[in-house]
């Protein structure tokens, strides 16, 4: 029996690489005759391009080439697309202006790309691009999502004059209405979901390797999912037919989304690697990551929940205007709309629900996934109106939420809102994160605060998420490009070792690890003896990569189904072996047996043969390999409770976390520990959201006003405590391994979670962050009504 399978607290195998320094990045890749690319980017917001001067740049020393986008149209390089269609209310498809992978005739936010230097060195490159001569036409600026279709704004896409991309809407309207005029009481709240900058720990980076003796390129970047980066990159930009086109993600040092996109650094060191006939080479300086990573989140909402005289939910109507930046971004389009209307319906019976989303363009850095991707904007509107609702009302928070969850009887669940809900137990979340807050006595340490002159208040998020993005078939009809299955293969060495490719990457999840604990239990072999690959399109069968917390639940589930494949064929090679017959062959921990006998044949056992000649049946190839496919039929549906406790200074306004719980229903666990570790650093991004975390514009001129870590906070370590996690198990029916997903859940429920214990505390409401200087000006402003 396996003891490093599913369930248990294996340490990360990829954690000695990384810790001693022998990981495989691609800044560490570095190719023979390897030329170095600086970007020329745009100072302005908003401008046309009158021309660009680059004879002084392409005389100085070291220049190989410089670039600019009329070159790119002479070669055919196509701009970059967004791969989801999204069709407005009245019918039409939205509207993409053109991204051209270097700017022509316009620049439309500050870091867009207006020309590449390619050089022997580095400094040589960069040294160049300050040569670059760019006149440009100041035009005017659109930097806020609230105002980006008002009157007389400048057009960021002139074909796009009201800067609108879509007019979604989702839900019945009519029926939404009817439940408002019955209600009781209304709950109205305006908010502001704060743009992020994702920051991670490896900048982005790019190798374009062109051979011109086969005429292929290899590409090595910082991907999410190198299959899909080459499919778009081969099919739409026209870098090279897939073919002869490989794209290979090593190790990648954290992505939260960013790295999912198909960018147009990676794309113009691919077609520069021809041009000059050189490898080339760009890592991002940590300013370049600030300016043109794709940004997260940016919402402004007006939310509007209907309940009857005892609390219970009626409708609920949401409007949120979604800003997408300058460009459509690779799945931008879906991520206010599909990813997020969807969960509208959180834990609870809202028999009506009605949003619409506006998605509009404006003159700042594209907007994308971000850890959780359009669910932790949903969480925040139902849970701080859910909050809001309970103050108002007088009804205490928890109560409140029981009495509109969804019952673990009530399942399927058929929201009004597209999503059935397979399986859940909320309440028992609920009830076990309370007790592990102390949710009892939080009224006496209420009394201790205030004795001390500080200001104690308590927040709830019951978070629920969908993972996986499934079927294929429904996907497909709701506008997305590509499928959302996944693959992976298992292949048995004569010797009995495994190597396991699988279409998903890792970039922190440690899929090494689970991957192998996986096979471990279902094909008995120790995880010392299983490795996984991945991250290399000619090595990894056809995948979609990493993302929604699918990896597990379908990437698993795929490999389920190989494990399934190996035992079948291995059960034919077993009786050949034994001389008995296939149907009294029995498989379990790694043996197979002759049922009613001592007789068994070892998987490895097994396995050599499958190598041998007459060892396996005439009728079989030799070998042991199978790949599979696994397509899943419906989402995962993650949920659970967080509890937020803090202190407020109110002398400061400085806010203090002093208990924080997380209990959440994963499905089956395959390995606590790493389950663990990502709950706890999804719930640090998303105290940073709450409480220090905020990319802002300058509205006047477009200027990025927290280009740096001197302006854009970061949460520490000493911003949090030790978190209190615990789990609750509702195993999922709608996959083999009965697994829901972990990565995003922490950043989903967190900020809703850490901002009503801050509104809790100080008797006031306020727009994450909850800075010290925000939390002290409500309290000020309370204090002077207060006196009036």
């Amino acid at each position: 029996m396996s003891t490093d399978g599913i369930g248990a607290r294996v340490r990360r195998k990829e954690d000695y690489r990384f810790l001693t320094g022998n990981g495989h990045y691609v800044d560490d890749i570095n190719r023979p005759g390897q030329a170095y690319a600086a970007f020329v980017r745009s100072p302005l917001a908003h401008a046309r391009i009158r021309s660009i001067d680059t004879g002084a740049a392409s005389a100085a020393p070291g220049v190989l080439a410089v670039l600019t986008g009329d070159d790119a149209k002479a070669d055919g390089i196509g701009g970059l697309i967004c791969g989801w269609m999204i069709t407005s209310k009245d019918g039409s498809p939205m509207k993409a202006g053109g991204h051209p992978v270097l700017a022509q005739d316009k620049v439309r936010y500050v870091g867009d790309h207006v020309a590449v230097v390619v050089a022997e060195t580095l400094d040589q490159a960069r040294d160049a691009a300050e040569l670059v001569d760019v006149d440009y036409e100041e035009l005017g600026v659109v930097a806020s999502t609230a105002t980006a279709r008002a009157a007389g704004q400048p057009a960021v896409h002139d074909e796009i004059s009201d800067n609108t991309c879509y007019e979604w809407e989702l839900g019945d309207k009519a029926a939404t209405d009817v439940a408002f005029s019955g209600a009781a009481h209304v709950t109205r709240l305006d908010i502001v979901n704060n743009r992020l900058i994702p920051n991670a720990m490896e900048p982005r980076a790019a190798i374009g390797d062109y051979d011109r003796g086969s005429d292929s390129f290899t590409l090595y970047t910082t991907s999410q999912n190198p299959h899909v980066h080459r499919l778009v990159l081969s099919a739409f930009v026209g870098i090279a037919p897939e073919h002869k086109l490989r794209v290979v993600a090593p190790d990648v040092g954290g992505g939260f989304g960013s790295k999912i996109f198909i960018y147009a650094e990676e794309t113009v060191c691919l077609w520069a690697s021809k041009r000059v006939r050189r490898p080339v080479k760009w890592t991002a300086e940590r300013a370049e990551s600030f300016l043109s990573d794709a940004h997260g989140r940016d919402h402004v909402t007006k939310a509007e929940l209907a309940m009857d005289a005892n609390g219970k939910f009626l409708g609920l109507r949401v409007h949120t205007i979604a800003n997408l930046g300058a460009y459509l971004s690779t799945f931008a389009s879906c991520v206010p709309t599909y990813l997020y209307a969807p969960l509208l319906s959180g834990q609870y019976k809202i028999p009506a629900i009605y949003a619409e989303v506006d998605g509009v363009y404006t003159n700042t850095a594209p907007v994308d996934a971000y850890r959780g991707a359009g669910r932790p904007e949903a969480t925040y509107v139902v849970e701080r109106i859910v909050e809001t609702a309970a103050r108002e009302m007088g009804i205490d928070p928890a109560e409140l939420r029981r009495r509109n969850f969804i019952g673990p009887d009530e399942y399927p669940y058929q929201t009004p809102v597209i999503m059935t809900y397979d399986c859940g137990d909320y309440n028992a979340s609920l009830t076990k994160a309370m007790e592990l807050a102390d949710y009892g006595g939080l009224a006496a340490r209420k009394a201790e605060a205030r004795a001390r002159a500080k200001l104690r208040g308590v927040g709830f998020s019951c978070y629920i998420e969908a993972c996986g993005i499934a079927p294929s078939a429904a996907v497909g009809s709701l506008g997305a490009g590509v499928g959302l299955w996944e693959s992976g293969s298992i292949r048995f060495n004569p010797t009995g070792n495994v190597i396991v490719n699988t279409g998903s990457h890792s970039h922190g999840q440690g899929h090494e690890t689970t991957f192998a604990q996986l096979i471990s239990s279902h094909l008995g072999v120790p995880t010392d003896q299983v490795e996984v690959v991945h991250g290399d399109t000619d090595k990894t069968p056809f995948g979609m990569g990493t993302y929604g917390s699918r990896s597990l639940a379908v990437g698993g589930s795929a490999l389920v189904k190989a494990a399934e494949k190996i035992v079948a064929k291995g059960r034919k090679i077993a009786a050949h072996l034994m001389e008995a017959s296939e149907a009294d062959i029995e498989f379990k921990d790694g043996k197979f047996t002759v049922a009613g006998t001592d007789k068994e044949k070892s998987i490895q056992e097994v396995a050599f043969a499958a190598y041998v000649p007459h060892n396996f049946p005439p009728d079989l190839e030799p070998g042991l390999e199978e790949n599979a496919f696994y397509d899943p039929l419906n989402f995962t549906f993650p949920a659970g409770t967080q509890i937020c406790e803090v202190e407020v200074d109110p002398d400061t306004g400085v806010v203090e976390i002093v208990n924080f719980v997380a209990v959440d229903d994963f499905g089956v666990v395959i390995n606590p520990m790493i389950v663990e570790g990502q709950v706890h650093g999804g719930i640090v991004q998303g105290v940073g959201q709450a409480l220090c975390e905020a990319a802002v514009y300058d509205e006047g001129t477009g200027q990025l006003l927290t280009g740096s870590y001197m302006d854009y906070r970061m949460p520490r370590a000493d911003d949090v405590p030790s978190f209190k996690v615990d789990m609750t198990v509702t195993p999922n029916p709608s996959n083999p391994l009965g697994v829901k997903g972990c990565g995003e859940a922490g950043a989903i429920a967190a900020p809703a979670a850490v901002m009503n214990a801050v509104i809790d505390a100080i008797g006031a409401d306020l727009q994450m962050p909850a800075t010290a200087e925000r939390v002290w000006q409500a309290l000020q402003a309370g204090t002077k009504m207060a006196a009036e």
